[in-house]
């Protein structure tokens, strides 16, 4: 039986020491739009050293620009100011601050900063008033993104910086709010910590990480926490009738596993349960219906559902949440060969429906659909399923906002609400009872594939008779798991979504759950 987490959370320091005074490191200051830079009412001889940066230089904060300047010497105790543009004071907000950290720290890094002091500030929008924990945790959310090492394979030491040691100086914090502040502070870093975690695994090449292996990956990431770790290995898969997520997996030499992490602490109700569901397909080559070569390497990141599921349940347990929640992970490889599923094939799942197979590739759905099934059947009442899906969602929403389905539409809003909370954009997108239909298959109870028009939402609706009857939201990634396009806040990669996001659920239904003195959720 795993120990009880013990260990504190990770610090994340404030200090409201004069900035002056900050010694052996870097100062970073946010700027609004507009405002004059000597009189930031930070500090006199920052607000001077600031004021003379830009009149020297120029500098326009346009948001999440940067720029470099050495101190006066005798000016200040730090070595460099970090200048960092925060758009209009008016729409400053807690998410604008978590990216304006990570630009900061990023930038601090790639220079070989050691230490770095950031300025908090406020701006005069509507989220000015919001509490200081609020900021807090924003702040070391950011600056913990920042920190993520995608380079673990490179050999050079010069390639691979190490994140600066960042602290918070909040000038005025009073000393009421420090206490709460600082805590979500170190809540905030403990879960971008685990989401950093999650783009580790998701960054792994495919020959490092086939599914008995990342089944390693998730036991060793439960290590130190109270979680239960289960792996159903073929054996098992076959016993429980799972021949969608078998059938997936014929095609590869690597057998499939079914992960299966538990986070039961001790004395709370039997209900509600929260299921987390995560796609792990380790590499996707589309199997029979194989894909293009161009941009295959890249079909390592279709396991990013599981890989936030397993980072998610961490979380959840080191930060020791009142709330049952299980998460459950079916891993294959879906490659061509001459045992691989076809095109026709039917299979039976472990619901006892039938499925005609038209397109290998939309393989997803067809382990999620076990999967969520085997989440039911261990108890879960809620449920949401988290994978890099489908392209169409992708067409539909771009690159910066995931797709989100669900039901009832109390459940669904939540879940919407606590993403964009974390600063993980969702968008909600229709389950059209109408689509239905274009699921119907001559030979079985459905298709696996809808056609081309639609494809995110028929995906969806054919996810949706898994779910049963209970609160489930589905969550479409394929969009969000990797960022094509470095931007000044975030590298590009793998970005860990979905684990704030599934963190913030859980810490919320167990608040609830609270209030509710016992009384089953939702």
């Amino acid at each position: 039986m795993p120990s009880s987490p013990s260990a504190p959370l990770p610090s994340f320091p404030l200090s409201d020491r004069p900035l002056s005074e900050t010694a052996d490191g870097w100062v970073a200051v946010p700027l609004f739009e507009g405002e004059e830079p000597g009189a930031l009412g930070a500090d006199p001889p920052l607000d001077a050293e600031v004021g003379r940066a830009v009149g020297a230089t120029g500098f326009v904060p346009r948001r999440f620009d940067s720029l470099v300047v050495p101190a006066s010497p005798g000016a200040l105790q730090a070595s460099a100011l970090l200048l960092v543009g925060a758009g209009p004071a008016r729409e400053f907000t807690p998410d604008t601050a978590r990216r304006l950290a990570a630009v900061a720290v990023g930038a601090a890094r790639a220079r070989g900063a050691a230490r770095l002091t950031l300025l908090h500030r406020q701006g005069a929008g509507e989220m000015e008033a919001a509490a200081a924990p609020v900021w807090a945790e924003a702040w070391a959310e950011g600056a913990t993104l920042a920190e993520f090492d995608p380079g673990r394979y490179k050999t050079a030491p010069e390639d691979r910086k190490p994140a600066p040691e960042t602290v918070l100086a909040w000038p005025g914090l009073p000393e009421t709010e420090r206490q709460a502040a600082e805590a979500a502070a170190r809540r905030g870093r403990l879960v971008v910590r685990c989401a950093n975690l999650a783009r580790d695994l998701v960054n792994e090449p495919g020959n490092l990480l086939p599914p008995r292996l990342l089944a390693e990956r998730a036991r060793a990431m439960a290590e130190g926490t109270a979680l239960r770790v289960e792996v159903l290995d073929e054996g098992a898969l076959a016993d429980l009738g799972m021949g969608l997520l078998l059938g997936v997996a014929r095609g590869s030499g690597e057998p499939p596993r079914l992960i299966v992490l538990d986070h039961a602490p001790q004395s709370v109700p039997a209900s509600p349960v929260l299921g987390l569901v995560g796609k792990g397909v380790t590499f996707d080559a589309g199997g029979i219906s194989i894909k293009t070569a161009a941009g295959m390497e890249r079909m390592k990141d279709d396991m990013a559902g599981g890989a936030a599921v397993i980072a998610a349940l961490r979380a959840i347990s080191l930060l020791d949440l009142p709330l049952r929640v299980i998460g459950v992970v079916p891993a294959v490889e879906n490659l061509p060969s001459g045992q691989a599923l076809k095109p026709g094939d039917v299979l039976r799942a472990a619901t006892g429906r039938t499925v005609e197979v038209i397109d290998t590739d939309a393989e997803g759905r067809l382990i999620l659909g076990d999967a969520l099934w085997y989440a039911r059947r261990q108890g879960a009442t809620h449920l949401v399923d988290i994978a890099t899906l489908t392209g169409s969602c992708a067409i539909a929403l771009g690159k910066a906002a995931t797709g989100l389905f669900g039901r009832p539409d109390e459940w669904a809003d939540r879940v919407r609400a606590l993403a964009e909370e974390r600063g993980e954009r969702a968008w909600r997108l229709p389950l059209v009872d109408e689509y239905k239909d274009l699921l119907k298959s001559e030979i079985a109870d459905t298709v696996n594939v809808g056609g081309r028009y639609g494809g995110s939402i028929t995906a969806a609706l054919f996810l949706a008779e898994f779910a049963g009857d209970g609160p489930w939201v589905h969550l479409d990634i394929a969009g969000t798991a990797w960022n094509e396009d470095a931007r000044p806040y975030l590298p590009k990669g793998p970005t860990g979504v979905g684990v704030r996001t599934l963190t913030a659920l859980a810490a919320w239904m167990a608040r609830r759950q609270a209030r509710a003195g016992g009384a089953a959720g939702e």
